[in-house]
């Protein structure tokens, strides 16, 4: 397995594995993916990655969004990580994980967060084991398909960008 930028060129397959992580009911809010423009713009340019086998297939992806427009929390991003059906299991999102982390403190980012479903325990496990916290849980806070949805709040604070 190889970790390496997310390009354009991915997009077919990266949007393939996130349609997988929506019809789980278990990866995120959204029903639907995003045309590529779309999903490009509300990325950060950086800290985009896949994960492929030597055969070059994308066996997941990882991302980062902002969490606010607002100058104070420029080093501040929300983590997406998304492993294909077929991938699962086998070590790809830990890579994943960690890389993001590796990259996203390279460009200066000292937290990272995210919102997971409170029933998604192999997404959990991921984050705690990437040295995540949990800072809170969110009761109903959205919807999903018509039924109220829990989110659990984890962060990671770096140890060598901003406050230490």
């Amino acid at each position: 397995m190889e970790i390496q930028p997310l390009l354009p060129a991915h997009w077919p397959a990266v949007r393939a594995i996130y349609e997988e992580g929506i019809a789980t009911g278990l990866a995120t809010f959204e029903t639907t993916a995003p045309a590529w423009e779309a999903w490009d713009q509300a990325h950060l340019p950086h800290c985009r990655l896949v994960a492929t086998a030597a055969d070059g297939q994308v066996l997941g992806w990882a991302a980062l969004t902002p969490v606010s427009g607002r100058c104070v929390y420029a080093g501040v991003a929300e983590v997406s990580v998304y492993v294909a059906a077929a991938a699962r299991g086998q070590g790809v999102g830990r890579q994943l994980l960690a890389a993001l982390v590796e990259a996203s403190e390279q460009q200066g980012l000292w937290t990272l967060q995210a919102g997971i479903f409170e029933n998604n325990d192999a997404s959990l496990r991921l984050h705690a084991a990437e040295g995540f916290r949990t800072v809170g849980r969110r009761e109903r806070i959205g919807q999903l398909r018509g039924e109220w949805r829990n989110t659990v709040l984890l962060e990671r604070r770096s140890a060598v960008v901003g406050a230490v």
